[in-house]
């Protein structure tokens, strides 16, 4: 079978290996499409001869283990496991069946479940609560969407990217802003109230100053700080996109401690959670109520790898998600 290699820095191959052996209790899958995923990209740039990634399959069962109940050749399927291959293993308690009137391009749970994890997390109590998203890219939008469906009211998105910006207002975002226009009211740092911590009485409302919800899916730390900013007092902030291994992020810490807001983490590292997770996600798909369709529009063949993971960091016009086809009907 066909399955991308990297032999150095930023360089692949598609390289000739055996189909993968299963035991009884596996799955043998044929991978249609493997979406592409950010959090890869910086190991991709600085990867080892011999290293492979991917894990965002969505494709057709080939062969059933003797021991697996509910899977049988011939079924769609997506859930949790990886690589750019022709054939992978998967295993039946993380895989989920995808309807027949649910294309595949819309069926890659992975990143779906990663969203609703972290939806789940975010503190939307009140219908018609304001939220901020500092990054407009595939997971910011996709948290966008989610939240409307959650009963969130005023959607505040800032992305750099004028396009990333015109699809969030298209998803239902109220107001959207560039980084270095952002109106003085959503800001509360030291720029914007008193520095004097012993004054009880601030200049500025420390309630009324910012947003009380702010979810930051850019993972830069240029973003990470502006999100800590747009935080008012006593609020709430989600650190959802993936700060990989580049550098060490600086924050201002002791203004986050000043603020004394809320933080977490809105990764999902717990495996059988997840695979629950994505049949929750493919069940609001198949039945419209999560209208986040359609993002897919850049396919790669796997002999155009490096130059997809390089479009996924320049995006081109048009990019919001890719995925590299691994096999043909």
């Amino acid at each position: 079978m066909r399955q991308i290699i990297m032999t150095g820095p930023g360089t692949s191959r598609v390289a000739d290996v055996p189909v993968p052996e299963i035991t009884e209790e596996e799955l043998l899958v044929r991978v249609t499409y493997t979406g592409m995923c950010h959090s890869e990209w910086y190991p991709w740039n600085t990867a080892k001869a011999g290293e492979i990634f991917g894990h965002e399959p969505v494709g057709v069962v080939e062969k059933a283990g003797k021991n697996v109940k509910g899977f049988q050749p011939g079924d769609r399927v997506s859930g949790l496991a990886g690589g750019y291959a022709e054939y992978i293993v998967m295993r039946p308690e993380r895989t989920i069946h995808v309807p027949d009137h649910v294309p595949d391009e819309d069926a890659v749970l992975e990143p779906l479940s990663c969203l609703l994890s972290g939806a789940e997390r975010v503190p939307v109590v009140t219908p018609g609560c304001t939220v901020a998203i500092v990054g407009a890219g595939y997971m910011g939008l996709g948290m966008l969407s989610l939240l409307k469906l959650k009963g969130a009211g005023k959607i505040i998105v800032v992305d750099p990217r004028e396009e990333a910006r015109e699809n969030a207002l298209r998803m239902g975002a109220a107001e959207v802003y560039a980084p270095d226009n952002i109106p003085a009211e959503y800001i509360l740092n030291w720029e914007t109230m008193d520095q004097d911590l012993s004054k009880k009485d601030q200049e500025v409302d420390l309630f009324k100053t910012g947003v009380p919800i702010v979810i930051e899916f850019a993972g830069t730390e240029s973003a990470l700080r502006l999100a800590g900013d747009m935080v008012c007092a006593h609020g709430f902030l989600g650190v959802g996109g993936y700060h990989n291994n580049d550098c060490d992020r600086s924050i201002d810490f002791k203004l986050w401690n000043f603020k004394s807001f809320t933080l977490e983490n809105l990764h999902e590292r717990r495996n059988e959670y997840q695979a629950s997770l994505c049949q929750k996600c493919m069940d609001l798909i198949a039945s419209g109520q999560w209208k986040f369709t359609g993002m897919s529009r850049h396919i790669y063949e796997m002999e155009d790898f490096d130059r997809a993971n390089r479009e996924m960091e320049e995006k081109p016009r048009g990019y919001i998600k890719a995925l590299v086809r691994c096999s043909k009907e």
